[in-house]
């Protein structure tokens, strides 16, 4: 066969198979389109809807909200402005209102307070050195040796180190010998140098027994005995451990060693 008609040949074998491919392609192009208008025309898209990007789903169209499946019109109460979801009320009150009920009212903003944006509750603080009280903003009377706090509840001020709240005043902190100020605000306000412990408004010495050695301060404790001996009252006793056992991992206490099994103050095979 002469080259040329080969070319030819070939040539239009693919010229076919392109067309081929062009027309599978317009023919699901038509299915996909023609599946997609007969949803939408099927009545499961309700009045004020459109169908979602993807999907044959559908959301509501501005000023509508989805009411068990239809779109009903959004009421929007005067002072107020329609939001973009499709749920929930569907609108907002407007700057300097809030919401009461189905209306938004007037935010009443007393003297030395400011308008917020939530459009629930009050609608408003009070500025730095008062505090709400009703209906009003009260300025906040910070006692001698006292400072303003940035909190909104309480007594809205703090004791000065070295001074703890007593009613409505601010006293000084009577610090025992062999004691420092603490920085917690409820208390004595002072603790205790290491090596001594609190009995009513003073600090003792721990005494400390032989083979013991001081421990940072708990309830009831401030020392513990050394790897190989026993609290006993104020004593640190020796362990006495049997054959074939050892000191546990805390060193206050025996194990027996495997395979035995600790059997009353002994260590017996099993």
């Amino acid at each position: 066969m002469p080259v040329e008609k080969k070319l030819l040949m070939n040539v239009m074998h693919k010229a076919s198979s392109d067309a081929l491919h062009t027309l599978l392609l317009v023919f699901t192009l038509a299915s996909v389109t023609g599946q997609a208008s007969a949803e939408l025309g099927s009545g499961k898209i309700p009045e004020h809807a459109s169908a979602t990007r993807f999907g044959s789903s559908w959301t509501c169209d501005h000023g509508y909200r989805d009411v068990e499946g239809a779109c009903v019109a959004v009421n929007v109460p005067s002072n107020a402005y329609p939001t973009k979801s499709s749920h929930g009320r569907g609108w907002e009150c407007s700057w300097g209102y809030r919401r009461s009920g189905a209306a938004c009212i007037a935010k009443k903003v007393p003297r030395h307070g400011y308008a917020t944006e939530a459009s629930y509750g009050p609608g408003w603080k009070c500025e730095r050195g008062h505090l709400a009280y009703n209906d009003d903003c009260i300025a906040v009377e910070v006692p001698a040796n006292a400072y303003l706090s940035d909190v909104a509840y309480g007594p809205g001020w703090k004791c000065e180190r070295g001074y703890r709240a007593y009613n409505e005043d601010c006293i000084a902190v009577e610090v025992p010998a062999n004691a420092y100020l603490s920085d917690v605000a409820y208390g004595p306000g002072w603790v205790c140098d290491r090596g001594f412990r609190s009995n009513g408004q003073a600090c003792v010495a721990v005494t400390v027994p032989a083979n013991g050695y001081l421990s940072q301060p708990s309830p009831g404790a401030d020392w513990k005995c050394e790897r190989g001996y026993l609290a006993v009252g104020s004593a640190c006793v020796a362990l006495q451990v049997p054959d074939s056992a050892h000191l546990s991992y805390s060193g206050n206490a025996w194990e027996c060693n495997r395979p035995y099994r600790k059997q009353l103050d002994r260590c017996v095979l099993r």
